[in-house]
């Protein structure tokens, strides 16, 4: 069953494609004005053209709209054969208002067998009254059926492609809310974890060791101004986190929390979307062991071979459980590891604790026809 366009012309626009037609009604005008006939008749015929007119202008309306056959489809035909067959051949070009009514609103199947039918009617009216002059009546049928079947696809093309367009703009507005949300739970679940922490800490210290808890303090003051800073940052689109800023600040959170940190010796220079891909797989490696491992000791391992760049964060801690199954944090990671054609995998580590690889590709992967993947 052929689809109805969402998004149609205005009713004037679709009317206006009858009127270039309407010019055929001269030859049943002129029949009706020039032929003598008692007044009642002529009274009878021209209430009957303007009804064909009338229910002609009604199929129109609906122009592009394919649907089932309707009343007023039915009463253009019906008038169309009842005064061509009774009037003669100056009545037979009715027929091409019904050709182009079939190519404008039928079902695509129905169209040009309807058409054929109404060239044919045509035909055998202008053969029936032996009127040799008006045989072009008959190859104007299928003309105007063909010009307004490619008229009403214009239409409907151009109809789904405003429809697009309009899908598109919605996807890319849904595809920016959840790169959004993202950002915000992977900037904020790192740095309130942090705070949290630290905050707990100093709560502990305050009674036995307040210069400590005032330097706890003042780190949760600086990782608040930080956290707010990033948030206003993925708020304007600027935000980037390079790898070495991520292990950096890696190393500081798990040392403050009483968690040996050990990291690379270098950081090589990485292409701007793999190191901010990669600083955002640290940054949640660092947020999970902070939440849920309960380890002592994490390590970093970044490799980069000039093909791809490795990155491998493990710790020593309870390893995967219900509470470390994979949400929403190591989706998004996934998702932006998977955009720049790399690999993330997590799991248990080869000595127990919870492991986190992604391996990165240094340059962009190109498919056999050339095209960047």
């Amino acid at each position: 069953m052929e689809t109805v366009p969402q998004t149609r012309p205005p009713l004037w626009r679709r009317l206006a494609w009858s009127v270039p037609w309407l010019v055929f009604q001269v030859f049943p005008t002129l029949d009706l004005v020039l032929t003598p006939r008692p007044a009642g008749a002529r009274l009878v015929i021209g209430a009957l053209l303007v009804a064909f007119t009338a229910l002609y202008l009604s199929v129109l309306s609906r122009f592009s709209e394919p649907r089932a056959v309707r009343p007023d489809f039915v009463g253009v035909v019906l008038l169309a054969l009842g005064l061509s067959a009774a009037l003669g051949t100056s009545y037979a070009g009715l027929w091409i208002y019904v050709s182009a009514a079939s190519a404008a609103t039928l079902p695509r199947r129905w169209v040009w067998p309807a058409a054929g039918s109404a060239t044919v009617a045509c035909a055998v009216v202008i053969v029936g009254y032996q009127d040799w002059t008006s045989l072009f009546l008959p190859v104007l049928c299928p003309l105007t059926a063909a010009t307004l079947w490619g008229t009403r696809h214009l239409i409907t093309v151009n109809a789904e492609l405003t429809a697009a367009r309009e899908e598109l703009a919605r996807n890319a507005v849904a595809e920016e809310r959840m790169r959004f949300a993202r950002d915000l739970h992977d900037l904020l679940g790192h740095s309130l974890s942090l705070i949290a922490l630290k905050s707990e800490l100093a709560r502990r210290l305050a009674p036995v060791d307040g210069a400590r808890a005032a330097a706890e303090m003042a780190d949760v003051e600086s990782a608040a101004r930080r956290a707010l800073a990033e948030v206003r940052e993925a708020v304007s689109g600027y935000r980037q986190v390079s790898c070495a800023q991520a292990l950096a600040e890696a190393r500081a959170a798990l040392t403050g929390a009483g968690i040996a940190f050990r990291g690379p010796d270098r950081v090589p220079v990485l292409p701007g979307t793999v190191d901010a891909a990669l600083g955002w797989v640290v940054r949640e490696a660092t947020t999970n062991v902070l939440r849920h491992s309960g380890a002592s000791a994490v390590t970093a391992e970044l490799a980069d071979d000039g093909v791809s760049a490795t990155l491998v964060v493990t710790d020593d801690g309870c390893g995967p459980s219900d509470a470390t199954a994979p949400g929403s944090g190591l989706t998004g990671l996934r998702e932006r590891v998977t955009a720049v054609d790399g690999e993330l995998t997590g799991g248990a580590g080869p000595r127990g604790g919870w492991q986190l690889r992604a391996v990165v590709p240094l340059v962009p992967v190109v498919s056999p026809t050339g095209v960047v993947a």
